[in-house]
């Protein structure tokens, strides 16, 4: 059934339509409904297989950043109970998790941040749809709702801000078989013995407060982890998991699963090179983490005349024109987010580029969002945080001759008394030699990574320089204050070891 659009007086029913309901295609429509302009928002979350479906606010909010974040808080809780001993705290011997508690808790709170977001929808003025909408032409979108209710609506300017769901491999059966994050943080049951399949870093995050939280836990990788993030960091990351239980399969991949008469999920694999035998094993939970595709497709951008990359079939910005980088071929239809090709895929930056765009569509402003040393973390037993180049694409952007590498080990004081993590924190920090020593990239693992390399990124934004690090009066006892001492470079070959405090 076909219902026409009600119209709003003028030419097209709003002036800004955004499609996708995550953190940048909200923040879009509430700056753009603020400065006047008259706003929806259509966002349909179409169920994964197994029947996984959530509410307002995007990957980040219901199946990514915000429950993995509280996840990972479980499994560090867990091994500060075991510190605590350490520290005089007479505690009861052994510890218990509840999966379906923290779940439940987790979902709950999830809960409240989507009815958030629709009041917060309501008291901007901007209408909310909860359908899918596909272009039909540059200014027209079919919505279509859960009962199958279709209609159509026009709007001056698009913004897609889709981003992106899970990847499958392809092989048969994956989607009975196999789940991927979108369902593994509102997963009614314990995980049990599980095989996370990906190097990512999603992969790698729920592998570790997987193993974290107890269960048995192993990591399929195809080629390198953390591909895009520097090697010698990412490296150090599986070396402390596997430390700490994670067992890894490298250079290899699914080719077959199948669900066994006991319930458990049979996966064979042979390595990707070719040549060696087939190998298997049974487990309770296959997840998928091998990447994400871009739903462009799903709300027919092509339709729209819209141009994507073949491969990754983002849109292609073209950095021209008021929308800056964001607009996409047809010069009224913007991109924001995961969905833009060759952009950094995170929240913090969806959310900026969509405020910058409103503002610049209806305030009349310039500014457009600087994609440049965008700061980011990895929330892995071990955490990572990093702005700038990694020592591989530095090398490759500047010359070998003209990067230098400054590093350390360092151990946390308060990992002395329980005698953990002895050689795990690591931070390092490329300068260029041709630019007075001008840091371009940090690098750091350890605890409370995310705070830390926070507060630095504003130094690479403003071209600081190794002298200004040195400058620097670190606080102490803090790990953050080994970036204020760095003497040892790669080049030197000297140790660069460092005791704790």
């Amino acid at each position: 059934m076909l219902i026409s659009g009600t119209g709003g007086g003028g030419k097209y029913d709003y002036d800004l339509f955004v499609i996708g309901g995550g953190s940048g295609g909200l923040a879009c429509s509430k700056e753009a409904a603020s400065l006047g302009a008259k706003v929806a928002v259509a966002d349909f979350v179409t169920p994964t297989p197994i029947g996984t479906t959530w509410g307002l606010g995007g990957t980040c909010v219901n199946v990514g950043c915000i429950p993995k974040k509280l996840m990972h808080q479980a499994c560090l809780l867990g091994e500060a109970v075991e510190d605590a001993k350490s520290f005089g705290w007479k505690l009861p011997e052994g510890k218990e998790h509840n999966w379906s508690e923290m779940v439940n808790n987790v979902q709950d709170h999830i809960c409240g941040l989507n009815f958030r977001y629709r009041s917060e929808l309501r008291s901007k003025g901007v209408v909310y749809l909860n359908s899918l909408a596909r272009f039909v032409d540059e200014h027209t979108v079919e919505l279509t709702d859960k009962k199958g209710v279709v209609t159509r609506q026009t709007a001056e300017r698009f913004v897609v801000a889709t981003g992106g769901r899970p990847k499958y491999l392809g092989i048969p059966n994956e989607r009975e078989c196999c789940i991927t994050s979108d369902d593994l943080f509102s997963l009614k049951q314990a995980p049990g013995k599980t095989l996370v399949v990906g190097a990512s870093y999603v992969a790698l995050e729920c592998a570790g407060f997987l193993v974290g939280l107890g269960y048995d836990t192993t990591v399929m990788m195809r080629s390198i982890p953390l591909r895009g993030f520097d090697q010698e960091m990412a490296e150090r990351i599986c070396k402390y998991m596997t430390e700490h239980g994670v067992k890894f399969i490298r250079g290899c991949i699914p080719s077959h699963v199948e669900r066994l008469p006991s319930g458990k999920v049979k996966v064979s694999w042979a390595p990707t090179a070719g040549g060696g035998a087939l190998d298997s094993d049974e487990y309770d939970t296959v997840l998928l983490a091998i990447g994400r595709y871009a739903l462009t497709e799903e709300c027919n951008v092509a339709a729209a005349g819209v141009k994507v990359d073949p491969s990754s079939k983002k849109i292609i910005g073209t950095g021209a024109g008021v929308g800056g980088t964001e607009q996409s071929s047809v010069p009224h239809i913007f991109g924001i987010g995961d969905v833009l090709h060759g952009y950094p895929e995170l929240t913090p930056v969806a959310v900026q580029a969509g405020i910058l765009l409103a503002r610049r569509l209806y305030k009349g402003q310039s500014k457009a969002m600087d994609y440049v040393n965008v700061p980011t973390a990895v929330f892995t037993p071990l955490e990572y945080g990093c702005v700038g180049f990694s020592e591989e694409d530095a090398i490759a952007k500047f010359g070998e001759q003209n990067i230098e590498v400054y590093l350390t080990a360092y151990k946390a004081l308060e990992h002395t008394l329980p005698h953990r993590a002895d050689d795990a924190g690591f931070a390092k920090v490329i300068c260029r030699k041709d630019d007075s020593m001008r840091i371009v990239g940090m690098h750091y693992l350890g605890w409370n990574a995310g705070e830390i390399i926070q507060g630095f990124a504003i130094g690479l934004k403003l071209g600081a320089t190794k002298d200004d690090l040195d400058n620097l009066v670190g606080i102490h006892p803090t790990v953050a204050e080994i970036f204020t001492t760095l003497a040892v470079t790669r080049a030197s070959g000297e140790g660069f070891g460092a005791a704790g405090c």
